[in-house]
């Protein structure tokens, strides 16, 4: 058996499969964002720990007898994340989160100190990754840089805690902003232009490859052997690539999770940051992939249920239940509650609901918040065409792919296939326990497959004429928001 753990924003997952891939088991454990102010967003990595022992007794308890049969553990984690560690690795403040955005001002400095860096790292420095993070420590928390001693990602702190190993994998390290994306290495001249060196960094692996074992204390505390293997693992959404098999050019799918991402695979490295499109490393070796990112998505439903007291399935069944006309006269909703990266690299952007008025019911408020996100979806699969990737299908996965109504939306405005698959909830998890596998020797050919297709949604042409309308709208709410800003200065 192999075990894969996925570190989310909201939630900690694990699963358990069999040499075939079929889920044996899972369990999740929820997590809190503490945000103390604005733009800050941040986890403490103690918490992470604990969540993981609590879902690891719960495995052991579903698993029973079996559960020594484990053979190796898989990791996935949200990315961009900053551990810091001192020399005797103590965490020294809490974890600065993927969706943390005070970092702006220091984006712009990198960009100036490290002139090859859009050629090195494929991207533009943004809020979201790694290394601005650590400009802004080095500015405001002078005291801990100067005790930093290792730089970890959240999955990695994870390994840290069960094997005493600092490593990562290529797929993690590459939304680092620190690793030279084509050659699969850190750079040295980005690293010195925030103060750091290879010494402040972790190892790096394949994340099919072996990146440490699990310590005797915490195999003996777990009921596990001593022999467990951990896997290099990855992002979390190169982990759910390999969970979906999106393993190939050409494979791409939808994840709406806490952000949404489009992801396509490339057999080589294709960077195209000036559209914000994020070129990184595969969690397998010699390959690569693309992304368009937005910060929110199944979380900005979350937020709207929370404002209305109500819940997720209560107001997608209202919304479901919309005709034409009343989706029509729908309110357009800009989804940008934390900021947005692609295409707009745009930490300042705000969420706005447009066309409110005393008719407007709480269900055409669900449907403004699917579609904002959905056409965001369409902001990015724009820019990936005109860097030159074709997307034919897309599988959808996340906590977004269990609505059979949003899947069809995407269907309609993407105007391609969407497919959801078997087990697609499990997401980075499932791909998490498939690195595991492939860790332990396994051959890709025969982990690597796409699971069963659940349901396939195609464009309904006639939705298609008012979607455009109303994207084409949405695009210009954007633009006006851009212009407000800099009027008001």
């Amino acid at each position: 058996m192999y075990l894969g753990l996925d570190l989310g924003t909201s939630e900690i997952k694990a699963v358990v499969i069999d040499d075939q891939g079929v889920i044996l088991a899972s369990e999740g454990e929820a997590l809190t964002v503490q945000r103390p102010h604005p733009h800050w967003s941040e986890q403490d990595p103690a918490h992470w720990w604990q969540a993981t022992q609590k879902v690891m007794a719960r495995l052991r308890n579903k698993l029973a007898s079996r559960w020594p049969e484990v053979k190796s553990i898989g990791l996935s984690g949200q990315m961009h994340g900053a551990v810091l560690l001192s020399q005797d690795g103590q965490v020294l403040r809490p974890a600065i989160l993927w969706n943390d955005t005070r970092s702006a001002a220091e984006c712009e400095v990198l960009t100036q100190q490290a002139p090859g860096l859009h050629r090195i790292a494929g991207n533009l420095a943004m809020p979201g990754f790694t290394a601005p993070k650590l400009l802004w420590v080095a500015r405001y928390e002078p005291d801990i840089f100067a005790r930093t001693a290792t730089v970890l990602l959240p999955k990695d702190y994870l390994r840290w805690m069960m094997s005493g190993e600092k490593i990562s994998d290529m797929s993690d390290s590459a939304g680092t902003l620190w690793l030279d994306v084509e050659k699969r290495d850190w750079s040295d001249e980005i690293l010195d232009a925030c103060g750091l060196s290879r010494d402040n960094m972790p190892s790096l692996v394949e994340g099919s490859e072996p990146g440490g074992y699990l310590k005797s204390d915490i195999a003996r505390q777990w009921g596990l052997k001593d022999n467990v293997v951990i896997a290099g693992g990855g992002g979390d959404n190169a982990a759910s690539a390999v969970g979906i098999g999106a393993v190939n050019a050409g494979d791409a799918f939808i994840s709406l999770g806490t952000s949404g991402v489009l992801f396509a695979v490339n057999d080589r490295f294709r960077p195209n940051p000036q559209s914000a499109v994020h070129a990184f490393c595969h969690a397998l070796p010699g390959r690569w992939h693309q992304m368009s990112v937005m910060l929110t998505a199944a979380s900005g439903l979350r937020w709207l249920c929370q404002l209305l007291g109500t819940n997720e399935t209560t107001l997608l069944s209202e919304i479901s239940q919309m005709n034409a006309a009343e989706q029509k006269l729908a309110p357009l909703f800009l989804p940008y509650l934390s900021g947005e990266r692609t295409p707009h690299n745009d930490p300042v952007a705000t969420g706005a609901f447009h066309g409110l008025t005393h008719s407007t019911h709480r269900a055409a408020l669900g449907y403004a918040v699917l579609e904002g996100v959905t056409f965001g979806m369409a902001d990015g699969l724009q820019v990936l065409q005109q860097a030159g990737t074709h997307i034919a299908q897309c599988s959808l996965i996340g906590g977004g792919a269990r609505s059979p109504w949003w899947a069809q939306l995407m269907s309609d405005a993407l105007a391609m296939p969407v497919m959801t698959h078997r087990g697609g909830e499990a997401g980075g998890a499932l791909g998490a326990a498939r690195l595991g596998q492939l860790a332990t020797g396994a051959v890709e050919a025969d982990v690597c497959h796409k699971p069963e297709i659940n349901q396939i949604y195609t464009p309904d042409i006639e939705r298609q004429d008012v979607l455009h309308r109303r994207l084409a709208t949405f695009r210009l709410m954007y633009q006006q928001q851009v212009a407000a800003r800099q009027l008001i200065g």
